[in-house]
């Protein structure tokens, strides 16, 4: 009983999996039947959509091609009407764009020459100019040079040293050699000049100039300088007044400065004398030279 029980449970099992197995591979196949019917639908109504537009397309060239029949019958009788006048507009047309070309040629070929003609002028003048002012620099630089150059002549032309005082000349300049000192009781140098006169008399100067200073010399006694420019200067020592001049004053040749004394303690022994020396760039020079 037991054997037959478990047969028939095993018989309706197997039923079932082929009940089951069969449903569906019948519905697989109805899936892929609706599928088949969609897609053939869908490219039916493609069809259809297609012919319609083709028809359209069709209509609207038969139309077109009426138009353009048309247009041409009306554009051939409006061209035999006006073809002459349209190519007489045409050789106008083209004659004025000619001429308008020429015109703007010549032009614009004046407007290039006259503006390089200006720019050369502009270089011209431009470079006269440079010319003109180099050359006025020269001509400044040159004379500024031969004014200096003349003022330097005038200068020494002018320096001509005069006596400040008439007398001999009782003592030599000696820069190189040595002379006695009567005063000194001994052999020294003396640079500058003794010039022999009695006492007041009116001592000059030896070029114009301007008194420098007036002083108190402790070996030359009173003495006055006078400064007369290019390095030079004169002094006068041994004096026994310069009431005449103060310093700073500006004073000609010839002018009165000072009397003749006898002040000079390295000269105390000797007659009344002037003492004259000359200064070259604070240099004694030998007066005996310098003086006309």
């Amino acid at each position: 009983m037991r054997r037959q029980n478990r047969k028939s449970n095993v018989q309706n099992k197997t039923l079932t999996d082929k009940i089951i197995l069969y449903a569906g591979i019948g519905i697989a196949i109805l899936a892929v039947i609706v599928i088949a019917l969609f897609v053939y639908s869908k490219s039916l109504s493609d069809d259809v959509k297609n012919s319609t537009m083709s028809l359209e397309k069709m209509a609207n060239i038969a139309s077109n091609s009426q138009n353009t029949q048309n247009s041409s019958q009306e554009t051939e009788s409006a061209s035999t009407e006006i073809g002459k006048s349209v190519e007489e507009s045409s050789n106008e047309t083209k004659n004025e764009v000619q001429t308008t070309l020429q015109n703007t040629t010549q032009n614009t070929m004046q407007s290039t020459t006259q503006s390089i003609a200006k720019n050369d002028a502009e270089k011209v003048t431009q470079n006269t100019a440079k010319t003109e002012t180099k050359a006025e620099t020269k001509n400044e630089t040159k004379t500024k040079t031969a004014k200096e150059e003349n003022k330097a002549e005038e200068i020494k032309k002018e320096l001509k040293f005069e006596k400040p005082v008439k007398g001999d000349i009782v003592r030599e300049y000696a820069k190189d050699n040595l002379i006695y000192s009567d005063t000194l009781q001994e052999w020294t140098t003396h640079l500058g000049i003794d010039i022999k006169a009695e006492k007041t008399t009116v001592v000059n100067s030896a070029e114009a100039g301007t008194v420098k200073s007036i002083k108190n010399d402790p070996r030359y006694g009173l003495t006055i300088v006078i400064d007369h420019g290019d390095g030079y200067q004169t002094i006068y020592s041994n004096l026994l007044t310069s009431e005449y001049v103060v310093e700073g004053e500006k004073v000609e040749k010839g002018q009165a400065i000072g009397t003749v004394g006898n002040t000079a303690v390295f000269e105390i022994t000797d007659e009344p004398h002037l003492h004259f020396e000359i200064l070259k760039d604070s240099l004694q020079v030998d007066p005996s030279i310098y003086i006309k």
